[in-house]
């Protein structure tokens, strides 16, 4: 999820004010981020006082704190870039019951947990940082069973697979190209 969508749904509208929003933008594009980067923002328990961000890059992962108003000197962010070779992930746990979605996973410090549409972002989060992780670009998970199973109209259906290609030829059999 984008910052400006993040931004959106702050709790608190102080938190993500045009000053903030200044500091975090130029903390961010020092560090090697966009402006408005794909990240995931853990509000913390006070986020009208304080929030944290993490943004993937291709040196490694943003950890941005901001501290929304510090008395006389306005807002200010602090960050650093964890190489990703030194950046702390967890597991990512699942759980279904009764078409709910249950997620929990651990990044650095911080662990994100979240239900249905909360769960699935964070698990498209951490499929994302896994994927940086290990130096290849994350590719987006489809967005149901139903939009992954349905073509789209116009399209040709595939051919079926080969056994070859399926992996099921049997041992000792030739298989011939036709």
């Amino acid at each position: 999820m984008r910052l400006s969508e993040w931004r959106g749904r702050a709790p608190s509208k102080d938190s993500v004010a045009p000053k903030v929003m200044a500091v975090v933008e130029t903390a961010l594009v020092i560090l090697g981020a966009e402006r408005d980067p794909d990240c995931w923002v853990a509000w913390g328990d006070d986020p009208a006082v304080r929030y944290l961000i993490f943004a993937p890059t291709p040196s490694g992962l943003v950890q941005l704190s901001v501290r929304v108003n510090v008395a006389g000197e306005g807002p200010r962010s602090g960050g650093k870039i964890v190489r990703w070779a030194r950046v702390q992930l967890g597991e990512l746990g699942v759980e279904l019951q009764g078409g709910h979605r249950l997620v929990s996973f651990q990044v650095e410090t911080q662990v994100l947990n979240g239900a249905d549409e909360s769960a699935d972002r964070i698990a498209a989060f951490a499929q994302a940082l896994f994927a940086a992780v290990d130096g290849r670009m994350a590719t987006p998970a489809p967005a149901s069973k139903a939009s992954a199973a349905r073509p789209r109209s116009g399209a040709k259906p595939k051919p079926a697979a080969s056994a070859a290609a399926r992996g099921t030829a049997k041992p000792g059999r030739a298989i011939t190209a036709r």
